[in-house]
Order: C-alpha cells, then structure tokens, then sequence
C-alpha cells in the first residue's frame, strides 16, 4: 500500500489514521493520569501540598520544552521509530506510577485501602522514586507532542491538511475528555486506591498505541529532514532577544498561570471543600467541550480585528473566572438542584476560562508566526508555548503555596471543625489568580498600545 500523502479524492493515507488513532489513546493516558497527580503525590505518596505542586509543576513544564529538541531528533531517526520510542517510555512509565505503590506497601511504609494509612512514607526519602519514573512519562511524552502534529502534516496536502488537522484535534479533544471522565467513578468504587489503578488505564492505553504503531505504521516519510540542535539553540537566542516576543511570552505566561489551576488547586479544592462526592474529571472536562463548541465561531467573529485586540478580550475575562470560582465559598456549601455552591461557581469560572483560551490562543499562535522570520514559521511556533513551561513551574509552585496557606488537606487536623477554621478563607486562592489575571491583561493592553505606536513611528 502506498501510504504518502494522497489529495482530497483519495481521503488520507493509512499512516494518517493510525496517527489519529494512537494520538487518541495518548491523550486518554496523560489526562486520566494528569487530572489527579496532585492527589496521587500527596494521598498515595504523602507529599505535602506544596511538594506535589512543584513536581507536578516541573513536570508539566517540562512536557512543553523538550519537544523543542526531542522533536529536532525525531526528524532526524523517523517517526516510526520516535513513537516506538516514545510509546514505549510511555507505557513504562505508567505501569511505573501503579507498581511503585505496592512496592511502598511491601516495604512497610504505607497500607492502602480506600483511604490510605502512612507509616512513616512521608518521612521517607524513598517515595522520591516517582521523580526518575515521571521524568521518563516526560521524555515519551516530549516525542509525542512533536511527531504526531508532525506527521499529521506530513500525510496530507494543501487540499486535505485542514481537514486533517480537524481530525486531529477532534481525536485530542475526546481523547481528554475520555480520559478524564474514568477517575470519578473509579474513585466511587475504590477510594483513594483509584489514584493508583488509574495509571494502569494509562499504561494499557500507551502499550496498545505501541502495538499499533508497531503493526500498522508504515510511511514514506522517514528521516534526514529537520533543524539540528545548534541552530534550534541559535533560533532559541534570536527569540529571547526579541524584546517584542520575549514580552508577550511572559504576558501570556499570567494567563496560563491561571488556566493551569484546572489542574493545580481544582481538584484538590472541590474535593476539600465540597466532599469526596465532588467529581474533578467531570468538572474539567468543562474547559474542553466549551472550546470545541466555541473556538470556531469566536475565530470566525473576532477574524476582522487583529491579534491583540482579540487576546485582550480574553485577558480580561480571565480575572471574572477566578472572581466567580472564589463565589462558591462565599455563598456556601449549599447544595442546587444535586449541585454544591462550590462545583456550580467552579464550572462557572471554567466556562469563562474556556470563553478566554477561544479568544487567545489561536490568535496568539497568529501574532507570533507572524514575527517569524520566513522559513522558520515552524521552529518560532516550537518556541511559542515557553510560556506553558513558565506557568506550569509557576502556576503549580503558587498553588501549593496558597492550597497549604487557605486550604490544606484535612488529614492534618485532628478535628472536623479544626480543619472548617483553617479553611475557612479557601476562596482567598483564587483572589490572587484574579490579580495576576488582571495585571496581565493591563500588561497586554499597555503593550498593544506601545507597539502600535512604535509601528506607526517606523512607517513614518
């Protein structure tokens, strides 16, 4: 079978499919995973608050810098072997994070159940095992994030890629939805135990894309092409020395400091505040069906303005969807229509989180390939998601922070309304989300206004 690409008649070469497909089980693996790491460092592996966050945080980073040099070597070695590579890391690294439990358990260190007793793991320097196991779920995931993008456009043409890539983003969507939605009932069944069981879904999901890419991947599109690491790290130079990108990276960077908090204190929080009933996977599943019903028709509507003037308008929302999450507490824990006070304003604040992300980042990949010099679009777009790495380190390190300062976790205290007295200015969290939102849209609106005026200086 010929697998390059084919035009619009023909539809999409094999390779393609297979792409889509193992980028579907991807997805479901990270997200499943991703959702509660948080909780898994802390009530499987006795990290405190802030611990978790930052090796959540640092991970997350991580996931968005190094496919700028994992993806150069991709090129380099093929994408068959990349997602070999990768998968098979993956697959790993999962079934890592659901043994390594049992290997505390049968070490003495801990007993799990439904909800989970320490003897002495939180003391020990050997839960620190998960750093090495989430490096290598980092590294996979690195080659991921570069080559399936990749070879979804090398397996299509001018006439089918825009198609394609809706394919591809459709698989990304409901890959995370899915994945998400499988550790609330989980949790109603097992406790605290589906924090661990969790990770075997995962790695079930990356050794079956690994079989996949192994049985049915084959395309005519090898190696031999891409940058070499001395001019990514030259291209890396001319960036941060561009005074106009480097500023918007970091103003961006409050945006997304604030959009990671899905991940960061939302589990955590509802959990806290409203119950163990609370079901964080359906909770953030919000942001990804808002945008895929959104994005389209704010793209469309917003097509006639410029870059800026869309990205302002989701830069000032993002300070209402803290200020509404910080109204669950506020109104208190009563519960509508089978919905908590709590839940009700958090998936409030998502959707307008969600309304932000339709307004921001298409056009903020716009603006920036745009300050590309030609030919190197590509390698520019690479370094445009910096600011995912800055506010996942960032964003995750403040959350732990304020979750320990406003709402720690209950097994700290001795009594029930011990635990309500230290909590009770939870919503306090997201008042300094609120903030860094506001300073950032102010940030972005400052700069919009001196970089026209520079523009309109150098025209004259």
């Amino acid at each position: 079978m010929n697998n390059s690409p084919q035009n619009a008649t023909k539809g999409f070469t094999k390779a393609f499919w297979v792409s889509n497909s193992v980028e579907l089980f991807e997805r479901m693996a990270y997200y499943a995973m991703f959702i509660v790491l948080t909780i898994y460092l802390s009530s499987i592996l006795g990290f405190n608050d802030f611990e978790a966050s930052m090796i959540s945080g640092l991970f997350s980073g991580g996931l968005y810098l190094l496919p700028i040099f994992s993806g150069a070597y991709a090129d380099k070695i093929g994408f068959r072997h990349s997602m070999i590579i990768a998968f098979s890391l993956l697959s790993i690294g999962y079934l890592g994070l659901g043994v390594l439990p049992t290997l505390l358990e049968s070490a003495g260190l801990v007993r799990y159940g439904s909800v989970t007793l320490f003897l002495g793991l939180p003391q020990s320097n050997t839960r620190w095992i998960v750093v090495p196991v989430l490096f290598i779920i980092m590294i996979g995931g690195s080659f991921i994030k570069s080559v399936i993008s990749a070879s979804v456009a090398k397996e299509t043409t001018e006439a089918t890629r825009a198609r394609g890539y809706s394919i591809f983003y459709m698989m990304v969507n409901i890959g995370a939805f899915t994945g998400k939605t499988i550790i609330d009932p989980l949790r109603n069944i097992v406790g605290e135990q589906a924090y661990i069981y969790i990770n075997y879904f995962s790695g079930t999901m990356t050794l079956i894309a690994l079989l996949s890419v192994i049985l049915l991947y084959k395309s005519t599109h090898t190696a031999g092409e891409g940058k070499s690491m001395k001019e990514i790290g030259q291209g890396f130079l001319r960036i941060i020395t561009n005074w106009r990108l480097l500023i918007l990276i970091l103003i961006i960077t409050g945006f997304w400091m604030v959009q990671q908090q899905l991940y960061a204190t939302m589990p955590k929080y509802v959990i806290r505040m409203a119950g163990e009933t609370a079901k964080p996977g359906w909770i953030a599943n919000v942001n990804p069906f808002v945008v895929v019903c959104c994005v389209s028709f704010i793209t469309r509507w917003m097509a006639k303005r410029n870059a800026i003037t869309s990205m302002n308008i989701g830069m000032f929302l993002i300070p209402i969807s803290a200020l509404l999450m910080a109204c669950g507490n506020l109104l208190g824990n009563d519960v509508i229509s089978g919905m908590s006070n709590i839940t009700l304003m958090m998936i409030a604040g998502i959707v307008i989180q969600a309304l932000a992300e339709c307004f921001i980042s298409p056009r903020y990949l716009e603006y920036f390939s745009l300050q590309a010099p030609k030919g190197e679009e590509g390698m520019y777009l690479g370094f445009s998601h910096l600011h995912s790495f800055l506010s996942s380190i960032l964003g995750f390190g403040l959350a732990g922070i304020l979750l320990t300062k406003y709402c720690p976790d209950p097994v700290l205290f001795e009594t029930h309304e011990a635990w309500e007295a230290a909590s009770v200015n939870a919503h306090y969290i997201w008042y300094y989300f609120a903030a860094i939102g506001l300073v950032a849209a102010i940030a972005l609106l400052a700069f919009a206004k001196i970089t026209q005026f520079i523009d309109k200086k150098k025209k004259v």
